[in-house]
């Protein structure tokens, strides 16, 4: 697959991959997004109209809590921040999506019988 190729997301995974990404600091929603393309290789691209609404998700669920704060280039950003119930909720995801992970495996795996 080639890198302009636009990859979908399991659902739920964004969610997890944003509390990841805050687990290790706090940002603002592009910084997020950045994050994410770097560390996939950029294979994964979260689009504004799917980070927001989660980040807003997300507050209401109490595991993310947000601030205004300066950008590096001098504009006024929110900025995120994971908080105990989220790194809880985080953990519990991981978990979960590790454990359909190895189901997954284990099918394309078999040998045809």
């Amino acid at each position: 697959m080639g890198k302009n190729t636009r990859q979908e997301l399991l659902p739920g995974t964004l969610d997890m991959l944003v509390l990841k990404t805050l687990s290790i600091g706090v940002m603002h929603g592009y910084g997020i997004a950045q994050r994410i393309r770097q560390v996939s290789g950029e294979v994964l691209q979260v689009e504004e109209g799917s980070l927001y609404p989660a980040l807003q998700r997300m507050l209401k669920e109490g595991w993310v809590k947000a601030r205004w704060g300066v950008s590096a280039n001098n504009r006024r950003v929110r900025i995120y921040e994971i908080t105990a119930a989220g790194a809880r909720h985080l953990d519990r995801e991981v978990s979960s999506f590790e454990r359909m992970l190895e189901g997954i495996r284990l099918v394309l795996a078999a040998v045809e019988s």
